[in-house]
Order: C-alpha cells, then structure tokens, then sequence
C-alpha cells in the first residue's frame, strides 16, 4: 500500500483581511486547512484550540478585519487536488507587478480575474501568486478589489506590514482613488456622498442605501465632462463593499457597464457604442507610508487600455 506523507505544519497566527472579513470561522479554517477532515477542523475549534484574538470561539463565529485566528500545529494531507495556475496566469501575474520590495507587492489587477478563490471560483489572484512566489510564506491581500475592476491592488510579504497597512485604512491615513465614468452630467466640483449602506439578503447579495447601515464616505469630483456622461475621480473615505456603485446609483448617475448596480438599457447601448464589455471602474492611485519603515509608497498609474479606448471614443 502506498503511504502518504503527511505535511507537518507548525503554530500559525493569521490575520484576517478583508477578503475573508465575514466567513463563519468554520468556514474559513475548512478552506485554510484543506488537507484536514472536517471533523477535525470541528474538534480543534470545540477543543479550544483555535482561538480568536486569543479567546476561544464558536464555528459559527464571523471573523472581522483584524481579527488574528490562531491555528494550532497540526498534520496535514498534501493538497493533491490544488488546482494550478495556468503558465499564462503566472506570466500575466508577474508582468502586472509594479513594485516589489521585502514587505510590499503592488500589482496592476487585471479585469476579469477575482481575488480570491470561492464562491464559484477555484483559483483567484492570490493563490495564483503564492505559486507564482512558492518561497515566500506570508503572501496576503491587503484589500480587495471587485473581479471587473481594473488597477491597484496591495499585496503584502509580512504580518507587520499587513497590521500596518489594516491601520492605515481604519484610520484613514491610505489614500485610495478611482476613475469611473457614469451616465449624466456632473454639476459642479468636488462633492462628498456620506450614505449608510446595507448588504442585502439572499444568494445574489448586493449592497444599498439603508437606514443603520454602515457609514460610507466618499469625495466624487469631475475629470471630463461629455455630452450625456462624466469621468470621475473617487477618493475612498471609508472601505465598503461596492461603496463607490453603490453611491452613484443612489443619485442616479450609475457606473457605465455596471450589470449589478448599472441601467440594463443604458448598458446594453454603451455596450455596442464602445465594445466595453465591463464595468468602468480603475484604481488608479494609491498613497500610503509604512511607519514601522519609514518608507512611503506613492504611485499613479493609467486607465486600462480597454477604458481609455472608451475615453478615447467620447
């Protein structure tokens, strides 16, 4: 009988970042811990030995950015049935790299691809860049950018830098900004959009403006102004979920190609006037500085080549 060599894995602390923020902890250590049954996985958290910024918690308990879950050392199945990113994701992953240094990846996200695996998506940015970078054992998503959205996105190496980087959007001290262009004419210069804003519930969640939703703020201002549409600069005061399709939505100039938040009509003609086949949303700006370092990480980057054809057009 052939044996199986079990992978010895030793205690481990994991952040949780936004792109796990609001799994139930089963969930999450179910997906982490892939190689384990999952029976196991429910005993080590009935046992206490998973722990939850150092407290024992429940499977069901939702984890929030922030939050440190810590993993006991256990024995793990090799992960056989991994699935493997193709030598084109790996090359296309490699060319987007921007920057690189022992604590900081910055990437230009291409549109298309998700972040993160699940929900439908076996492979997502992130595991295909663990093997992309096998060697490196601290590969994390700082943040999370939506699977049709194009440009910034940070990665990071070390738990330091991902606490830092959690910091600095907590307390406002990243700034994130994007270009998007809606239907209908912007009046006017700079305006900052507060809503509150609420998931929804059911299978195909999306988010809206509710009375005791979250506080979300954003600064909305004009690059060009077209005809019937706008290109704009958004600057991110607060992290929500589809915060900026959301906003414009509510004031009724909604994101071109938008199919969750967008007018179908208005999308299917933008459709066959550009041959955009996307939402038109980019980060294009990223400013931030890394305290414990002392280094500070400014970029800017172009619209993606199928937006800026658009702008082009108009």
């Amino acid at each position: 009988m052939e044996e199986t060599t079990l992978e010895y894995q030793s205690v481990r602390m994991v952040d949780i970042t936004e792109a796990h923020a609001g799994q139930r902890l089963d969930n999450f250590l179910i997906r982490e811990l892939s190689g384990l049954p999952r029976s196991r996985v429910y005993r080590i958290i009935r046992k206490g030995e998973v722990r939850v910024n150092k407290k024992r918690a429940k499977p069901t308990q939702k984890l929030h950015i922030n939050d440190v879950v810590r993993i006991p050392p256990l024995q793990l199945a090799p992960k056989t049935d991994q699935p493997q990113a193709s030598v084109g994701l790996l090359r296309r992953l490699q060319e987007a790299i921007l920057l690189e240094d022992e604590h900081i990846i910055l990437i230009n996200k291409p549109a298309g691809l998700v972040v993160h695996g699940g929900s439908g998506f076996d492979l997502g940015l992130i595991e295909a860049f663990r093997q992309l970078r096998p060697n490196v054992d601290n590969i994390e998503l700082a943040h999370r950018l939506d699977k049709e959205t194009s440009g910034l996105l940070i990665l990071t190496k070390t738990r330091p830098a991902l606490q830092a980087i959690h910091h600095l959007f907590a307390s406002g001290g990243l700034d994130k900004r994007y270009l998007t262009l809606v239907q209908g004419c912007w009046r006017g210069n700079e305006r900052q959009i507060n809503t509150q804003l609420q998931k929804t519930e059911g299978k195909r969640a999306k988010m809206q403006v509710a009375e005791g939703g979250k506080e979300s703020r954003s600064i909305f201002s004009a690059r060009q102004v077209f005809a019937d549409k706008s290109l704009l600069e958004v600057k991110l005061l607060t992290g929500r979920m589809h915060q900026i399709r959301t906003q414009l939505e509510h004031i009724g100039m909604p994101v071109l190609g938008d199919d969750r938040y967008g007018d179908f009509a208005l999308n299917r003609t933008f459709k066959k006037m550009t041959g955009l086949k996307r939402l038109f949303l980019h980060a294009y700006h990223l400013d931030f500085t890394l305290e414990f370092i002392d280094r500070r990480y400014q970029l800017d980057i172009p619209l993606a080549d199928d937006l800026q054809k658009v702008v082009d057009q108009l």
